[in-house]
């Protein structure tokens, strides 16, 4: 599993002009499922995402983490986080996971997260999504399961 964790004031995701998850203060995370990949590589990324310290503390310094901040989560299945780009110009998809297995996972994922007490919104996984976000500091991490 692959998440892009974005630290934001406030996000939403709409789908055919129907605004269908928002938060203020936490994170937004697209999440991109492979074929190998597991509900240990989920939970693994829940724990470690939830106990991230990324959020200023009185002295500015990223020290606190979501549960310190009783932040909130955006979550966006993206399939296209397993894009192959190498051989000529339109991308492969090739080693994202199959929707049956990435729904699963992704529903699965979100569990986790809601389990340390968070509050969790979500997009539809499969649909056209507009996200629409302010990224605070900017803050962007990059987590891969597959490289513990």
């Amino acid at each position: 599993m692959r998440v892009v964790i974005q630290k934001v004031n406030q996000a939403s995701v709409t789908v055919a002009d129907q605004t269908i998850g928002q938060i203020d203060h936490g994170l937004v995370i697209l999440l991109g499922i492979t074929h190998n990949d597991t509900e240990a590589d989920a939970d693994y990324l829940a724990k470690k995402i939830v106990h991230l310290r990324i959020f200023e503390d009185e002295a500015s310094k990223m020290n606190q983490s979501l549960l310190d901040v009783d932040g909130s989560v955006l979550s966006i299945s993206q399939f296209t986080l397993y894009s192959d780009t190498r051989k000529g110009r339109r991308p492969s998809f090739i080693e994202a996971a199959r929707p049956e297995q990435a729904d699963c996972l992704y529903r699965y994922f979100n569990q986790q997260i809601e389990s340390f007490g968070v509050k969790v919104e979500t997009g539809e996984f499969g649909a056209m999504m507009d996200v629409s976000l302010t990224n605070q500091g900017p803050v962007t991490i990059v987590i891969d399961s597959n490289q513990r």
